[in-house]
């Protein structure tokens, strides 16, 4: 066939599904509680969401489109959740930050001293930096990891360093 009787829509490029969050080679996916419910909920969202294109046949060129996009995204969370380790927090020692705990830093030198900063250190697929909860593998929470309470940290943000206090640690 002549390429003047072939719709250009029809020649469309795979789709490019978006990665999941970095997990570096040979890291352990670690999750919280909540974490994991929320991988179930977008999983369920995103079956539910592909039941929904595949009984669409308004135009099956974008059904196709469509489907394709969600069916590598259901492949790379169904691939996180297969590897996923819920981590117990009432396991975690209470003195000491560990996956899982909620602290407080006060900032001693280098910046603006008396600056509380508090977050949580969660899974890569939970981290939410503007609600407070940031990956285990940031730098910020390779920073304090393993810091006891109390403790001094120097913490190397960007071209500054700055040194923090561990002034309060819990697990909920």
């Amino acid at each position: 066939m002549s390429r003047g009787f072939v719709k250009e829509d029809d020649a469309q490029t795979p789709p490019i599904v978006p990665p999941r969050a970095a997990l570096p080679p040979g890291s352990p996916n670690y999750v919280t509680a909540n974490g994991l419910v929320q991988l179930r909920h977008e999983l369920t969202e995103l079956e539910a969401e592909r039941t929904h294109a595949e009984a669409d046949h308004t135009n099956d060129t974008d059904r196709t489109h469509r489907l394709s996009l969600l069916n590598g995204r259901l492949a790379l969370l169904t691939e996180r959740l297969a590897s996923a380790r819920l981590v117990d927090p009432t396991t975690q020692p209470a003195k000491e930050v560990r996956f899982g705990a909620t602290l407080i830093l006060r900032t001693l030198r280098g910046g603006k001293v008396g600056t509380e900063r508090r977050f949580t250190i969660v899974g890569v697929d939970e981290a939410d930096v503007a609600a407070g909860k940031v990956s285990f593998v940031a730098p910020l929470a390779r920073a304090v990891a393993g810091a006891q309470l109390g403790s001094e940290v120097t913490l190397h943000l960007g071209p500054h360093e700055e040194v923090v206090q561990v002034t309060a640690i819990t697990y909920a």
